[in-house]
């Protein structure tokens, strides 16, 4: 096998700098002008790897990079052009969109070969494709999710260069442009700031203690006495070491094009340990002064840390939106409008979370810092509640859009319900994201969850390949179609199989791409016909929630809470109270009819996955996942019409309703046991998450088992 590759890069007012790369021969390296170029190096290689890949015999290729201003491309936008069957353009206004041009002409040839690469240009749907990731720093300085298996299992992971390396590498492959780190305090772990010498901290610390299963919603309490007991120091480092290892972090972000910004909850001061009389009181001096200076010192110590940004209202109880919007300004906005204007030449970003807060006391309490010329003001806002798998179409923003007057916003995407098993479903996420506003009020998107950190793998077992991979491997294909559709949601199916197809090449993937997105559906047909909105009120995949919110003492949702539970309001479902006072609407999918359609969904997909044959490798276990997900949308479907008959048994007295509420809870049985035990091949069970406490298959099945009992009275 033999090629040569010339790659151009130009860029306006600059000579251009010329790669000639031999393979089979001696390498050649040719280099004139003074650009260099990580974003593009990271294309050049995976090109590099595709054209070796599909063993691609020519004498002479010519790629040719055009980094110039077009006023057709917009920024991280690209256009890729062929000339004959040797030259290939990639025409883009800035390096972030030529580094995108190169993976998509990468995945091109990957897939379709070099005959098969067709000229595209594509500009991106979404300026800000992001993630939420909680992050579990220490002990000292949690996030919301540490008290949960996830938290603990990634404290030492988030101090891993090599975690941090492959984590952006795969982001920038899926076309994230931004990570977004929340926690409750972070900044004793993160900076040192100079009136406060004795606050920053050395070393990460782990809890040794018993945790207990729940804690407070809002956060309290992770910095409990006991918590901090008897630590285990699980890394030994300083403070000016970790400054060093974060600032490593965000310049390796910078080389992929992906900007970090820090995200807090508030009023917390874990870490603290009372120090020079600083309180979690909004009202206390001292404590707005520290959090303005530990502000203005992140963006000094921290050159390539893009923003800030903060909820009010977590542990702000009793103020009224004036006060918590008060502190805020007095706090954050203070200190990074001092950056600000220190640093005139910088560019900085300012995230305000519209939460236990209002849109219109926050653009009047920090009309200051909108005015600064290189801050941008940005909103942040919950668009699906804590389950973005449950509708296409969301409802809750429409009201908040009139109290921000044009200001642009970051969609939260909540994924509270996926954390086992692989999922994939295109359709859906296209159709989200073509119903996400348009216009100037949009911004952008983050994806991620309160309630997992998608730091490494933990749960998996008994899984061909590798055992350190992360979580954003695992859920590859998830997290792919989130990213790349928030670029571009006209990306074709066609694509996506073709993707799949190389993957797994022993796969039917036409077969595979249809059972996975159908099997994928049980998620939003289930949730948003069962509509807990918040995290702590609705878990899927262990069927339960928070006790107080399902009614009962063990958190399950069993009969009586899906009898009394409603729907999304965008869903498309009729609840099971309204179908029992109305009877059918013509408009809305009867709860009999939602079975239905779930059955219809799992039956194709086990029927479609059976016809796949697996061959030792990662095929095998996203069959597994197919196959226990459809095993849990059969489960829903029974339940769902098991507990329809059951009411209306309830409100008729009809024996015949009793008689098929025991027969479809009966059947629900069977595929929750079907479910769990296929799962438990693969994963290790039981699970403890911080919203919902233990989930626990076995003992799930003791509940599922007594909803039969339930339906008879």
């Amino acid at each position: 096998m033999k090629f040569i590759l010339g790659f151009y890069f130009r860029y306006a007012l600059l000579l251009p700098l010329i790669f000639i790369l031999g393979c089979g021969g001696k390498n050649q390296r040719t280099i004139s002008g003074d650009i260099s170029n990580a974003k593009v190096d990271f294309a050049v290689e995976e090109i590099k790897q595709a054209l070796s890949q599909n063993e691609i015999e020519v004498s002479k290729i010519e790629i040719s990079f055009q980094v110039v201003p077009d006023g057709l491309i917009e920024r991280e936008g690209f256009q890729i052009s062929t000339e004959g069957n040797t030259k290939i353009i990639v025409r883009a206004s800035d390096p972030a969109g030529a580094m995108y041009g190169g993976l998509e002409l990468a995945e091109q040839i990957r897939l379709y070969g070099w005959e098969g690469v067709t000229a595209t240009q594509q500009n991106p749907h979404m300026e800000m494709r992001g993630v939420k990731f909680n992050i579990p720093l220490d002990a000292r300085t949690p996030s919301y999710s540490d008290a949960s298996d996830a938290g603990q299992n990634n404290i030492e992971t988030v101090w891993d260069f090599e975690f941090w390396k492959r984590y952006i590498d795969n982001l920038a492959k899926h076309r994230y442009n931004y990570i977004s780190l929340w926690s409750l305090h972070p900044f004793p772990s993160l900076v040192k700031v100079p009136s406060y010498p004795d606050i920053a901290l050395d070393d990460v610390w782990k809890s040794t203690a018993k945790w207990n299963e729940n804690y407070d919603l809002n956060g309290p309490g992770l910095d409990d006495s006991l918590l901090l007991s008897n630590p285990a120091i699980i890394k030994s480092i300083s403070i000016d070491q970790k400054i060093e290892f974060w600032r490593k972090v965000m310049a390796y972000g910078k080389i992929r094009n992906i900007d970090f910004h820090i995200i807090t909850w508030n009023i917390f001061t874990n870490g603290i340990n009372g120090k020079y009389g600083i309180t979690d009181d909004s009202k206390n001096e001292v404590t707005r002064d520290y959090f303005k200076e530990s502000i203005k010192q992140l963006f000094i110590t921290y050159p390539d840390l893009q923003g800030i940004g903060l909820a009010t209202g977590e542990n702000m109880r009793g103020l009224t939106t004036e006060e918590k919007e008060d502190w805020a300004f007095e706090s954050y906005a203070k200190g990074l409008l001092e950056a600000a204007k220190e640093m005139p030449d910088r560019q900085f970003t300012f995230i305000h979370r519209q939460h236990q807060t209002g849109a219109k006391d926050i653009l009047t309490r920090f009309s200051e810092l909108t005015e600064q010329p290189n801050i941008d003001f940005t909103f942040c806002f919950k668009y699906a509640k804590a389950h973005v798998y449950s509708a296409v179409e969301q409802p809750f923003h429409h009201e908040y859009v009139n109290d921000i007057q044009g200001q642009e916003t970051l969609w939260g995407l909540r994924n509270d319900d996926i954390y086992y098993f692989r999922w994939g479903a295109p359709d859906f996420v296209r159709s989200f994201i073509q119903h996400i506003p348009t216009g100037d009020i949009t911004k952008g998107i983050y994806y991620g969850s309160d309630q997992w950190i998608w730091g490494k793998d933990f749960l998996s077992r008994n899984t061909p390949g590798d055992s350190t991979q992360l979580e954003i491997e695992k859920h590859w294909y998830q997290w792919m179609l989130w990213g790349r559709l928030s670029y571009d949601p006209s990306i074709t199916n066609e694509r996506f199989t073709a993707i799949l197809k190389h993957r797994y090449p022993a796969a039917d993937a036409t077969l595979l791409f249809t059972a996975w997105q159908q099997a994928s559906m049980t998620y939003p047909i289930t949730t948003g016909f069962h509509w807990g909105a918040l995290d702590f009120q609705w878990y899927i995949e262990g069927c339960r929630s928070r006790p107080a919110q399902a009614n009962n003492e063990t958190g399950f949702h069993d009969v009586n809470r899906f009898i009394t539970l409603l729907t999304h309001p965008m869903s498309g479902y009729q609840s099971i109270p309204d179908f029992i006072k109305e009877g059918k609407q013509s408009d809305l999918l009867t709860p009999f009819e939602v079975s239905d359609l779930l059955h219809q969904k799992m039956d194709s997909a086990m029927a479609l996955v059976s016809k796949i044959k697996k061959d030792q490798s990662e095929l095998d276990v996203v069959i597994d996942d197919i196959q226990t997900i459809s095993y849990l949308g059969k489960y829903y479907a029974f339940k769902i019409a098991g507990s329809t008959y059951t009411a209306l048994f309830r409100q008729t007295k009809d024996a015949k309703y009793r008689v098929q509420a025991m027969d479809e809870l009966t059947q629900a049985l069977t595929y929750w046991k079907k479910y769990t035990a296929l799962a438990s091949v693969r994963n290790k069970n039981p699970l403890w998450t911080n919203r919902v406490g233990y989930v626990d298959w076995n003992k799930t099945t003791e509940w599922v088992a007594h909803d039969i009992i339930l339906c008879q009275q």
